[in-house]
């Protein structure tokens, strides 16, 4: 059994925000799950080239929309996401308050993953 507490998990700047990564692939068990907090009024491009990723919000408020604009999904408390073909996304928070989601990747990452957020290209790892 494995028990891990948020407190004990330094959590990564990856550019518009934090992520605690709560499981790694350390850990053994095929996934990843992360606390992430997305700052307000942030847009963040993201692309997952290498793993799938399911979002569950938390807290606060914002969207994820498509690539091309065509798929725009507020996010608030209670809703979730997922990545299933690698999609370049925009990830958004609302402008008066952070996103909070509890995030799952496969395969796991290792945990230091940061993005490297640029307006020319989706940021990926």
């Amino acid at each position: 059994m494995l028990a891990r507490s948020r407190a004990h998990t330094e959590p990564i700047d990856w550019g518009n925000g934090t992520s605690a990564r709560l499981l790694t692939a350390d850990d053994n068990l095929g996934f990843t799950i992360a606390h992430t907090v997305v700052r307000a009024g942030t847009v963040s491009k993201l692309q997952y080239r290498n793993h799938l990723e399911a979002c569950y919000c938390i807290g606060g408020s914002g969207a994820v929309e498509s690539m091309d604009g065509s798929v725009r999904v507020p996010l608030t408390t209670g809703v979730l996401y997922a990545l299933d073909e690698h999609d370049a996304h925009l990830l958004i928070a609302s402008d008066h308050e952070d996103l909070e989601l509890v995030s799952v990747f496969n395969p796991p990452l290792q945990g230091h993953e940061r993005h490297s957020l640029d307006a020319s290209d989706y940021s990926s790892y």
